[in-house]
């Protein structure tokens, strides 16, 4: 019993294959009324002259969500930037040379907290419309910005996920504003007031928004 034991652990050991995981990072930013991603160009490795989403290879001592953190550092020079898991893709020709599995997450940021700064092996850095990418998209990140953005939209839904999008107080009309740009619908005003109250997640701030006829009343995100 053993012994067929061992050849079975064997046999797996020989049908067993390596490969590389890598972590890419969708990052999302608002900017004058338009949601944005951070694309880039690298100056080595294979597409390195088509637009990609921050990424790189995890290495033996790194958890995928340390690779993330890593990478994005080191592309952009993002730091403590929240990010969250969006999907795994494993298809077997992701990559021209070997076999690449990755793990992609999206972060909220708002842009003008964050410069953009050429870092190592980055020839190119800038924010696109969503919906005006570039045509020379790397691998298969054209997918993974779609994925991202519906994992976003889906997340909107459900629960009040803005990121850095907005100041940390801000109007219920920029918080529509927000919703119906990312969403791409108009948004019925009492509807979403009430939806958003309904969530009780918002946290009245008692001070109004200066220099704007009416004074809008000021809002946070309630702390968990």
């Amino acid at each position: 019993m053993t012994k067929q034991k061992d050849l079975q652990n064997i046999q797996v050991r020989l049908d067993s294959f390596e490969c590389s995981i890598t972590a890419d990072i969708t990052v999302f930013g608002y900017v004058d009324n338009k949601l944005k991603v951070l694309l880039l160009k690298k100056t080595v490795g294979d597409f390195k002259n088509h637009w990609m989403v921050p990424g790189g290879v995890m290495e033996s001592h790194e958890t995928v969500e340390d690779c993330a953190a890593k990478v994005l550092f080191a592309l952009t020079g993002f730091k403590d930037i929240h990010f969250e898991q969006v999907k795994t893709y494993s298809s077997l020709d992701r990559h021209p040379l070997k076999r690449v599995i990755t793990v992609c997450y999206y972060a909220l940021v708002k842009p003008e907290n964050h410069p953009l700064t050429l870092r190592s092996d980055v020839q190119q850095i800038h924010w696109f419309d969503v919906d005006k990418l570039p045509d020379e998209l790397g691998f298969d990140h054209g997918q993974l910005i779609k994925d991202a953005y519906l994992f976003v939209q889906t997340n909107l839904r459900d629960r009040l996920v803005v990121g850095e999008l907005l100041p940390k107080q801000f109007t219920l009309p920029e918080l529509q504003n927000l919703y119906e740009h990312i969403l791409n619908v108009k948004l019925d005003k009492r509807n979403f007031r009430k939806k958003m109250f309904q969530m009780d997640i918002l946290q009245n701030t008692g001070q109004k928004k200066a220099g704007i006829k009416g004074g809008p009343l000021l809002y946070e995100v309630k702390k968990a």
